[in-house]
């Protein structure tokens, strides 16, 4: 069954990988064409079938049967170099990340729902980088993937789901640097590690008139990599001993308000990376997520924006600082910022739907996070000085997903 369940994975990944950068540190602001055209909103405002992940609630306001088939073509743009040095752009600037919802009336009652969603991931390619970049020629690629069957029961208003979760994963890191102290350079690497692991979603709403109150608890889900201690242990005198990098849990609120062909949407969200293994260890700061949307709906299309906005989790640490993993402050500066820089923060969304007939509706969106420049301090054994290094990251998307109704 695991092995069948990979397969299938494989196939889906066949379109592309989701080892780009997604936007809220390593999640995606939102699942499906319509929710990313409102920067990721979702809590409190349905979506149909593709409201599976975000609220699962929110499946029971499609009418009998949806099916979602869309995607989004990511585009992030991430440099960095070294202090002294030149500058390197990463190859790992495109992405493809696939996503099938589908959700259907069982009775006045109750909803059903399955999908498969890719949920986020991060990754850099530097492996053709100029040495005087000091990036190590390093390569990081992580790629989520979730399968989920949502089971909704609605009665007057109220809507409670539970989204039982099967996450697969897959993370490489490779790098080349002089990691035994003969002054030879050797490539390091792990190669690909998976682990399929089960976790789940909760969701509830209530619909009262023209406003909707939605919340939401992702479970963490603990993700083991063989391996990923290998690559970290030669910066920790061979002590580094955790292969779990694990998604972490998440709660929310959201609210929608409509009026006419007009709805507003606002969800608050906290997304807890200082508890999830792995990130803890690279001190990863917790984010509150704020996303805020807009809609204008008429007969037969529809138009969208929307923003979003958290801080980045990863910060500079200081270099005298040495945490529980026994990882020193200037290790943690080099691995989040050359290899996992999640330090965008603000993005901007526009969208927008056209119907073509009551069957049939298409959606699409556009993202943009607007560059950020972040320049933390590292430190060389083998001139055993410090130096900066800088990295800049800026990302752009593109959402469609086609809708069928029956």
């Amino acid at each position: 069954m695991k092995k069948t369940i990979k397969l299938a994975v494989v196939a889906a990944l066949a379109l592309g990988t989701t080892s780009a950068f997604a936007t809220n540190g390593a999640t995606l602001t939102g699942m499906g064409a319509e929710a990313r055209g409102m920067a990721g909103t979702g809590i409190g405002i349905a979506h149909g079938a593709e409201s599976a992940l975000t609220n699962p609630a929110l499946i029971t306001s499609i009418d009998k049967t949806e099916i979602s088939f869309g995607g989004t073509l990511f585009m992030p743009d991430v440099t960095y170099g070294s202090q002294g040095g030149s500058t390197a752009s990463s190859a790992a600037d495109m992405s493809m990340i696939p996503e099938v919802s589908l959700a259907t009336k069982i009775n006045d009652n109750f909803y059903i729902g399955i999908g498969m969603w890719g949920t986020g991931g991060m990754g850099v390619d530097y492996r053709d980088a100029a040495a005087s970049a000091g990036t190590m020629n390093m390569v990081t690629n992580l790629q989520l993937m979730q399968f989920g069957v949502p089971l909704a029961y609605t009665n007057s208003g109220f809507s409670i789901a539970v989204t039982p979760i099967l996450q697969y994963g897959s993370l490489d890191i490779n790098y080349v640097a002089d990691t035994t102290g003969d002054g030879t350079a050797n490539d390091n690497g792990m190669g690909v590690a998976q682990d399929l692991k089960f976790g789940y979603n909760i969701g509830l709403a209530y619909k009262l008139d023209n406003i909707t109150l939605g919340a939401i608890y992702k479970s963490q889900i603990d993700m083991e990599y063989k391996g990923f201690s290998h690559v970290v242990k030669p910066f920790t005198r061979n002590t580094y001993s955790n292969d779990k990098l694990s998604t972490p849990a998440e709660i929310g609120l959201g609210v929608s308000y409509t009026f006419g062909e007009h709805a507003v949407a606002l969800d608050y969200k906290i997304i807890q990376w200082s508890d999830a293994k792995g990130y803890e260890d690279f001190e990863w700061d917790d984010q509150d997520v704020i996303s805020l949307g807009y809609e204008y709906k008429a007969k037969n299309w529809a138009a969208r924006v929307g923003y979003n906005y958290a801080s980045s989790p990863i910060s500079e640490q200081s270099g005298a600082y040495t945490n529980s993993a026994n990882l020193n402050g200037y290790t943690i500066n080099m691995f989040n910022l050359l290899g996992f820089p999640g330090i965008v923060e603000s993005h901007y969304a526009v969208g927008g739907s056209y119907t073509f007939s009551q069957q049939t509706s298409l959606d699409v969106a556009f993202t943009y996070a607007p560059e950020v420049t972040e320049t933390y301090t590292a430190f060389n054994q083998q001139a055993n000085q410090t130096y900066d290094i800088t990295t800049t990251h800026s990302q752009t998307g593109v959402s469609a997903q086609l809708n069928f109704n029956f």
